[in-house]
């Protein structure tokens, strides 16, 4: 096992900076998305910016699952129905897109989804007749390019963060529906990142589920801290870590 950790070559900071990330998805999975993005050029420092995407999608997994775990009953199945089919599409598309660019053009595409996706969920609709066909039109984006994002830097999460928080979510059912959402669409990018891209391997899932003790560690110290926070401060805690996590990607790309 030692020679199993050994083999990645990171000194002591490298080792504390990945149980930061560990613990960070883990929190993120169970309420405190924003921290989840900061992981995201923490890990494209430590393995490389499209080799850090099939290494932290594991750990997604693990976190998703337990995201699941905790709040599967709040969850809106409705709109992940309308959803994941865009998404799925967005998912296939960021394949191709990865497959044909290089790592800078990887990190500008990727940047440039996240703000359209941004703006695009404060245009103007009625989020309380989500049946009316501009709503659906507005969904189908939001999924296509949620897709794109999480696919190209697995980073969808402002996205969705915005959006749910604009259709009027309550603390809970956001948690719930996210992670329902993230569970269903890391699911789906799995085979793609095994089999096309290949940034997925056996060390990397060795390396990852070794980080389950800490991903857990995570889940419930974000499962306490929510609990604490009242609703209000809540959403405006969200809004402010899309901010900053986006301005911490710009910063790396």
């Amino acid at each position: 096992m030692i020679e199993f950790y050994s083999s990645f070559n990171f000194n002591s900071m490298q080792w504390i900076q990945v149980a930061f990330c560990a613990i960070g998805i883990g929190m993120a999975k169970t309420g405190l998305g924003g921290i989840g993005l900061l992981v995201v050029p923490i890990m494209a420092s430590l393995f490389g910016v499209k080799s850090s995407t099939g290494v932290l999608l594991i750990l997604l997994i693990i976190a998703d699952f337990f995201g699941v775990g905790f709040y599967h009953r709040h969850a809106n199945l409705n709109i992940l129905i309308k959803l994941i089919p865009s998404t799925a599409i967005g998912i296939i598309i960021g394949v191709v897109i990865g497959e044909w660019i290089n790592e800078e053009q990887f990190g500008i595409i990727f940047i440039g989804i996240i703000f359209i996706g941004i703006s695009l969920t404060f245009l103007p609709f009625d989020q309380k007749n989500d049946s009316n066909n501009r709503n659906i039109i507005y969904t189908t984006i939001i999924g296509f390019l949620g897709g794109l994002a999480t696919m190209i830097g697995n980073a969808a999460g402002p996205i969705l963060t915005i959006y749910l928080l604009y259709m009027g979510y309550e603390k809970n059912k956001f948690i719930g529906t996210a992670a329902w959402f993230f569970l269903v669409v890391n699911l789906i990018k799995l085979p793609f990142h095994i089999i096309v891209w290949e940034t997925i391997n056996i060390s990397a899932v060795l390396f990852d589920m070794s980080l389950s003790p800490l991903i857990l560690i995570g889940a419930y110290l974000g499962v306490y801290l929510v609990k604490m926070i009242p609703e209000k401060p809540y959403k405006i805690i969200l809004i402010i870590s899309v901010l900053i996590s986006t301005v911490q990607l710009i910063d790396l790309y």
